[in-house]
C-alpha cells in the first residue's frame, strides 16, 4: 500500500456490492494483501483465535471459512490450534494460502455455499471478517449454523461498518430468538489502525 493511499480509498471494501465485484477486488488485491494489512494493522483475526481459546480444545477440527491469504489460519495455528482447513471463493487468494503450508486441506468454494462440507463436519467454524458488510451476505451466519456440528462454535467478527448497518445483528438476533444459536463471547476492539476502525468479535454455539 502506497504512502499516499489506505484501504478505505484504495478499494470500497464496506458497502454492499455484487459477487462478481468482490471476486475482482480480491483477485486484484492478492498480490499485495497481507501487506496492506499489515500496514493498516489489522488485528481481528488474532483476537478471534484467542477468543476460540476459552472454548475449543487445540485439537479440534476447524473450518476457516473464507480464509482469504491464510491470516487468519496463521493466527489460529499461532494460537496453538493445530487441525485446520481452508475454504475460499477467490483462487488467487487461495494460491497465498497454499504457500503457507498451515492448512490440511485447502479448497476453492462457490459464491453462496459452503462447498465441500457436509452437515456436522467441522466442530469449529471461524469467518474471519467474512460475514459482513461488502464481503459475504447476512444470511451466510445462518448458512455456517446449518453446517456446524451440534454444540459447535462459530468464530467471526462485525466491523463497526457491519454493526452500523444493522442487517447483520438482525440475522444473529433471528437465530438467537430462534434457539439455534447462544452468544457466548462478544467483544469490540481493534480492527484497523489505518483507518481507525473497531470490530465485535463473536463466540456463538449452535444448539
Amino acid at each position: 500500500m502506497t504512502q499516499d493511499s489506505n484501504l478505505s480509498t484504495k478499494f470500497p471494501l464496506w458497502v454492499p456490492r455484487p459477487v462478481e465485484e468482490t471476486l475482482e477486488i480480491y483477485a486484484d488485491w492478492a498480490a499485495h494483501y497481507d501487506a496492506d494489512l499489515a500496514e493498516a494493522g489489522y488485528d481481528t483475526q488474532h483476537r478471534i483465535a484467542a477468543a476460540l481459546k476459552l472454548y475449543v480444545q487445540p485439537s479440534d477440527r476447524i473450518l476457516d471459512f473464507g480464509c482469504g491469504t491464510g491470516l487468519s489460519g496463521l493466527a489460529l495455528q499461532d494460537a496453538g490450534f493445530t487441525n485446520i482447513d481452508g475454504l475460499d471463493i477467490s483462487a488467487p487468494m487461495l494460491e497465498k494460502a497454499k504457500a503457507r503450508a498451515l492448512y490440511a486441506n485447502l479448497w476453492k468454494g462457490r459464491p453462496g455455499e459452503i462447498t465441500g462440507v457436509t452437515a456436522g463436519q467441522y466442530s469449529v467454524i471461524v469467518a474471519a471478517g467474512v460475514v459482513s458488510l461488502g464481503a459475504a451476505p447476512p444470511e451466510t451466519l445462518s448458512m455456517i449454523l446449518d453446517h456446524l456440528a451440534p454444540g459447535g462454535f462459530i468464530g467471526l467478527s462485525f466491523n463497526d461498518p457491519t454493526v452500523a448497518h444493522g442487517s447483520y445483528d438482525s440475522v444473529l438476533d433471528g437465530e438467537i430468538g430462534r434457539g439455534r444459536a447462544e452468544l457466548l463471547f462478544r467483544e469490540n476492539g481493534l480492527h484497523l489502525r489505518q483507518p481507525p476502525m473497531g470490530s465485535d468479535v463473536l463466540i456463538l454455539r449452535r444448539l
